[in-house]
């Protein structure tokens, strides 16, 4: 099965300063038809005027990441102890998050966060992600994930279950990659039948196995073997993708 959500129907939450791009359920927006993908429970664009972003809110037992598109996110994030040791040793985790870097945080047993355009005179876009993670009320962790080199073309794994090959160590049987493609360039993924995937278009224009996709469109495969072929169009293309547990 191919599911298509294109960027036209996401529902759209404005508020102070900012504007949120909802492509399941969350917040302001409720669509009983899409209400996540297996683990992938939400996944946001936010757009941020200088100052103005998410309130503060809370979050457990949940995966948050943060990607950063265009400008820097500054962000709050109070726990426990050991989750501020990240940021030294307090219980309160700040820092700034900019342009193609990924942020973590496995919420937990609980955590308060806030994000925000940390910029004084520049716009703020970035994808926030929430993943169902396959335990319960673990500590508080936080980890960030450096943005690939410049010359790197090919699918940059950002994120895994093991931390493997330079990926964020994560509470979910996932694998998130990202790419940047120059024009006309073509990535190749195999596709397992027993896995979900999930395909974000972040910018330009591109093609996925014979089907066009614009900026913010996306696709997922539920029980699909062969590949995903993806190819850019005439000015290059970022793009996101899920490796998930299937639906149920």
């Amino acid at each position: 099965m191919i599911i298509q959500r294109l960027s036209r129907e996401r529902g759209r939450v404005p508020a102070d300063g900012s504007d949120s791009l909802h492509t399941f359920s969350s917040g302001g927006y409720y669509d009983p038809a899409w209400m996540g993908f297996g683990a992938l429970r939400v996944l946001r664009e936010v757009r941020a005027a200088p100052g103005a972003g998410l309130a503060v809110h809370r979050h457990a037992n949940m995966d948050v990441f943060s990607y950063v598109l265009e400008g820097a996110m500054g962000f709050e994030g109070v726990a426990g102890s050991e989750f501020g040791e990240a940021a030294g040793g307090d219980d309160t985790a700040t820092g700034v998050v900019r342009a193609g870097e990924l942020q973590w945080l496995g919420a937990g047993h609980g955590m308060r966060h806030r994000a925000f355009n940390a910029a004084a005179d520049a716009p703020l876009r970035f994808l926030q992600i929430w993943i169902q993670p396959d335990r319960l009320n673990a500590r508080p962790a936080y980890a960030l994930s450096a943005a690939p080199a410049a010359g790197d073309r090919g699918w940059a794994l950002r994120a895994s279950r093991d931390g493997g090959e330079g990926g964020l160590p994560v509470r979910q049987d996932l694998r998130l990659s990202t790419a940047t493609l120059a024009a006309g360039a073509a990535l190749r993924c195999a596709l397992d039948v027993g896995r979900g995937y999930w395909l974000q278009l972040v910018s330009g224009e591109a093609e996925a196995n014979g089907r066009a996709l614009a900026a913010g469109d996306a696709l997922g495969w539920v029980g699909e073997s062969g590949e995903l072929a993806l190819t850019a169009g005439d000015h290059g293309a970022q793009a996101l993708l899920l490796e998930l547990p299937p639906p149920a």
